[in-house]
């Protein structure tokens, strides 16, 4: 068995149960395409395809952080909160497959 120093800090995998976002009453994403990073010493994220997410409703703030093992993330904010999601549009190699894909901090209904 793999001990938590030889499994990799990142893995992707399929999320094929149903996720659904919603702040403030509002459902900004609904949908059973996630991918779910999990990421050592963190919780796992959900990472949605934007054709799944009411991107009409969210807009892009000055907001952009940098992860060694993701790249830059840019912020989207509902109304006045912030930075409700983020997003990788241009990932670090090997993280491809959650490139302009949105997650969420914690909504009402995830």
């Amino acid at each position: 068995m793999p001990t938590a120093s030889t499994e990799p800090r990142i893995t992707l995998h399929p999320h094929a149960r149903r996720v659904r976002v919603i702040i403030d009453g509002t459902l900004l994403a609904d949908t059973t395409r996630a991918i779910e990073l999990r990421e050592r010493g963190y919780p796992p994220r959900q990472y949605l395809p934007r054709d799944d997410v009411q991107m009409d409703l969210l807009t892009r703030s000055d907001t952009v952080t940098h992860c060694p093992f993701k790249g830059d993330a840019v912020y989207f904010s509902l109304g006045e909160r912030r930075d409700v999601a983020w997003s990788y549009e241009q990932p670090a190699e090997g993280m491809e497959e959650i490139v302009e894909r949105l997650a969420f901090y914690e909504g009402d209904d995830q």
